[in-house]
């Protein structure tokens, strides 16, 4: 430096690359985002066809315990669930009521419903 010659640093800024590690950090957040959206869907389509089964097999064996159908109620509400793409976890006939409850599965885990058919209580509108 006393010769009169100037060094001259090298420019480092550091932020070489900021800006694809910003896009690659936006395009995960949203697939995460969209990963979570359809699960929730899914979710969601399961519980209504959870449902959707429980009200139709408690309707059948409601039928076939008053006579309006032939077999057993539960018999009947095991067909109509399976029907339905639903497995029935119970099946309880408590005087004319019937109770049961049918799952469908989401991957791992299953969405359940539960529903209860029965001649209308006396004095309903």
């Amino acid at each position: 430096m006393l010769d009169g010659t100037a060094q001259r640093r090298p420019d480092v800024r550091g932020d070489g690359g900021a800006g694809a590690a910003l896009a690659l950090a936006v395009a995960t957040a949203a697939v995460l985002l969209a990963l979570l959206v359809v699960g929730a869907g899914t979710a969601s389509i399961a519980q209504a066809r959870a449902a959707a089964a429980a009200d139709a097999a408690a309707l059948a064996a409601a039928d076939a315990l008053s006579g309006y159908a032939d077999g057993s109620p539960c018999g009947l509400a095991q067909a109509v669930a399976a029907a339905s793409g639903a497995r029935l976890g119970a099946c309880a006939v408590d005087g004319l009521e019937v109770r049961v409850t049918t799952a469908v599965p989401i991957g791992p885990l299953t969405a359940s419903a539960a529903a209860i058919a029965g001649p209308p209580a006396v004095g309903a509108p």
